[in-house]
């Protein structure tokens, strides 16, 4: 690291501890500087810084903290730390209440955000006027025993009737197939294999493909 890089690091650590003026370990720094700079340049700095007595080392087990001197700053008493106390303890409660205020806020802002405009309610009620108008309608018919579907949706359906139930006798059929080929070499009967590996039948719901 170039020495002009050292210097910035010693000037920027010995600003962050005398600004915050709590103890921090050399990674503490190293992260908390957002890693400006590295490990061993802020080791550096700080054994520096403390040879100078600017800053002061502190060992804890294998573990070493640096804070800043606190001779530097101005003595103070009992009452004004009292007062300090006081007022952090009114601030916390402070926010405390501004917090509770945002999240009301936000859940109200929330429940706006997902309703709808007073126009897009009209449309809406227009819309789904129309919907009921057509059900009374179909339902008139339907009291009054009219046809209330064209030859041609009539085919549709029966045609689609006849599409899916093939289509359940084929796979049923390729279902015991497949059934049947595993059964040849399993050691187990028919049931316990339907139980292990949780296959449901039609039978089991009491229901069989129609007659087409």
């Amino acid at each position: 690291m170039s020495k002009n890089k050292d210097a910035q690091a010693v000037k920027a650590i010995l600003d962050y501890l005398n600004r915050q003026n709590r103890p921090y370990s050399a990674i503490d720094i190293v992260n908390n500087l957002h890693k400006e700079f590295g490990k061993t340049a802020v080791v550096k700095a700080c054994e520096g810084l403390t040879e100078a007595g600017k800053i002061k080392e502190k060992v804890y087990g294998k573990q070493k903290v640096y804070v800043a001197d606190q001779s530097q700053f101005p003595d103070v008493d009992d009452v004004e730390i009292k007062e300090m106390d006081a007022q952090i303890s009114q601030l916390s409660d402070l926010a405390k209440v501004r917090g509770d205020e945002v999240r009301r806020l936000d859940s109200e802002l929330k429940g706006l955000n997902n309703s709808i405009s007073t126009e897009e309610a009209k449309t809406q009620l227009v819309e789904l006027e129309k919907q009921c108008d057509a059900c009374k309608q179909k339902l008139m018919k339907l009291k009054e025993g009219g046809n209330t579907i064209t030859p041609q949706e009539k085919d549709m359906i029966y045609n689609s009737r006849k599409v899916f139930v093939k289509e359940w006798r084929k796979r049923k059929r390729m279902a015991n197939d497949i059934i049947g080929a595993i059964l040849e070499g399993y050691p187990k009967t028919k049931k316990q294999l339907y139980d292990d590996v949780g296959i449901e039948t039609d039978e089991d719901y009491k229901v069989s493909p129609p007659e087409i």
